[in-house]
């Protein structure tokens, strides 16, 4: 396995865009998962932003993410459509193959899976002359939509060749889900797998849930779980899966780290992932003309 599968989250790294794009090249990932605000918030606008992400030679994994989109009907249906269109444009404007959609909170969301699986097609569809593939993710505290296998049945509903599922280890762990539900997902219908752990091993009510979720994951490697993770892992390559994986730690400690040193963390990361569980040398990209260092 290539190092080139693994990617860095931009959740994940202190600074500026520039400093995420130079820590994530310094630690050797060709790869990055960017949030929309990563952009939209660049002190140059969104065009400039662009032109540092392309000068950096790192591609974007995809970018994150459309919230409490699905479910909703009149007013809120439209308004949360229109802005998955800019997301959309967004993502297509910095070479994003992939926009994350995480599954609704909103109490005014439906439960109503053939909906939800209608909403998922539809935004699959404007995202097809965009190049822009639509990857949906159970977040574990979703109100209608909080387990793998159901965001698996809201896409398989939608049977959209532009829609997939994203596999995400948190949810999954906190959630303790079996994973025999795996079989049941072709691998190329798994639009991502991200990838982190948490240092305690069972999660003990919903206010610890969000806390861990936001500022107190790990690497892959350095938690409680990595029996867990190992079992995960290996289950996604016996499937056949090939895709990307990305670390997508919250850790409010990282943030007060350089983001080089974070930067060696998910590189070890990477290792303990190939080495480890997939019992595979990890190659390590090197760096050519046509990927030049960023300045």
């Amino acid at each position: 396995m290539n190092l080139s599968n693994f990617g860095m989250d931009s959740i994940t790294l202190a600074g500026p865009l520039e400093a995420k794009l130079r820590a994530s090249r310094a630690a050797g990932f060709s790869q990055i998962m960017l949030w929309a605000r990563d952009l939209a918030g660049h002190p140059g606008g969104l065009d400039e932003a662009v032109r540092v992400v392309k000068a950096s030679g790192v591609r974007v994994t995809g970018i994150q993410v459309m919230r409490d989109y699905e479910g909703l009907d009149g007013a809120l249906h439209e308004y949360k459509l229109d802005i998955a269109r800019q997301m959309l444009l967004v993502c297509r404007a910095v070479g994003a193959p992939l926009l994350m959609v995480c599954s609704s909170t909103s109490s005014h969301a439906s439960g109503d899976m053939r909906l939800i699986a209608r909403h998922l097609a539809k935004l699959a569809t404007l995202a097809v002359p965009l190049g822009v593939r639509v990857g949906y993710e159970a977040l574990s505290w979703g109100r209608h939509v909080n387990q793998y296998e159901q965001s698996w049945e809201a896409v398989e509903l939608a049977d959209h060749a532009n829609l997939g599922v994203v596999i995400d280890s948190f949810h999954m762990l906190a959630n303790q889900a079996g994973l025999d539900g795996l079989e049941d997902i072709p691998s190329h219908k798994i639009a991502m797998v991200q990838l982190s752990d948490f240092m305690w091993r069972d999660i003990r009510s919903a206010e610890e849930r969000l806390e861990t979720a936001r500022h107190l994951r790990v690497f892959p490697g350095e938690g409680a779980h990595s029996g867990e993770l190992t079992d995960l892992l290996r289950r996604l390559d016996r499937g056949g899966y090939r895709g990307d994986y990305s670390f997508e730690v919250f850790n409010d400690d990282y943030l007060q780290l350089a983001p080089e040193i974070v930067g060696q963390r998910a590189h070890r990361a990477a290792k303990w992932v190939t080495d480890q569980v997939l019992r595979r040398s990890l190659e390590v990209r090197r760096t050519t003309a046509a990927h030049p260092t960023m300045a």
